[in-house]
């Protein structure tokens, strides 16, 4: 791949303009390079180094925008190289390493602190991405081999056709899960968003499927999937039937990798749909 054969060029650089002192990466990334730094102060730092996709296009201006307000501030930028550089999280726990229960109330109060920044025109609206994934989730499942019911095809491509809610637009994270909230000394902060700009019940998504291991142990994890559809509803003061809608679609949109399902974000979808 170009951009890996680039990579430690593009660190290299960074590394040169930036003054940095490189420490051992964090493992594991999948698409991009995070790895711990010096700065010439002596102060700790994270480099981020995004793969040139889509959905890391616009971190760096998200975290801008919330200017440390529930997520991780931003130290500097790089736009051409795709490149952050960002105050560290220590000790930095994920979320997922605190009981459930305690988690979504900490996860709600993340959210909470992240839907108090209004987006500027620069944020890709959720409005459009719907759209595209309406379009583009039937052929989807087609391809793979139609891997669920076509009623959970057809309930989620007619939630997503009806457009968005009529609340004002807020930043959203969409992808805040218990591996993306992290323990600082500031508390527990964002990290790694992949902002939209829309209503507020389709930030829950990912947090309704979290903790997938656990809920293919779980003896009934359809319950468990419907409670966290509860609880957030209540707690963040939400319409339960598009915090519901919104779960269906972002998990068979974001349900397939490399064009093969994924089956725990199927039966989240199966879950919330009653299935």
């Amino acid at each position: 791949m170009d951009w890996l054969e680039r990579l430690p060029r593009l660190v290299a650089e960074l590394v040169e303009e930036w003054s940095l002192e490189l420490e051992l990466p964090f493992e594991p990334a999948r698409i991009s390079f995070v790895v711990p730094v010096r700065c010439e102060d002596g102060s700790a730092a994270v480099l981020k180094v995004n793969f040139p996709e889509p959905e890391s296009e616009r971190e760096a201006d998200a975290l801008a925008c919330w200017n440390g307000a529930g997520a991780v501030r931003l130290l500097a930028r790089d736009g051409e190289r795709r490149a952050l550089l960002v105050e560290p999280c220590l000790p930095g726990t994920p979320l997922w390493e605190v009981e459930e229960d305690q988690a979504n109330e900490i996860a709600a109060g993340v959210l909470s602190e992240l839907w108090q920044a209004r987006p500027t025109g620069e944020f890709r609206a959720l409005a459009d991405e719907a759209a595209r994934w309406a379009e583009s989730l039937p052929a989807t499942w087609d391809d793979a081999g139609r891997p669920f019911e076509p009623a959970l095809l057809d309930e989620a491509v007619a939630f997503l056709r009806g457009g968005p809610g009529r609340e004002d637009a807020v930043l959203l994270h969409q992808d805040l899960h218990g591996g993306n909230v992290l323990r600082s000394d500031r508390g527990w902060l964002a990290i790694d968003p992949k902002p939209l700009a829309g209503e507020r019940a389709f930030d829950v998504a990912s947090l309704l499927r979290d903790r997938r291991d656990d809920l293919a142990r779980d003896p009934d994890p359809a319950s468990r999937v419907r409670r966290r559809l509860y609880f957030y509803s209540e707690r963040l003061q939400l319409d339960r039937e598009r915090v519901r809608g919104w779960g269906i679609a972002h998990a068979l949109a974001w349900g397939f990798e490399g064009g093969r399902p994924l089956a725990g974000h199927i039966e989240c979808a199966r879950a919330l749909a009653g299935r």
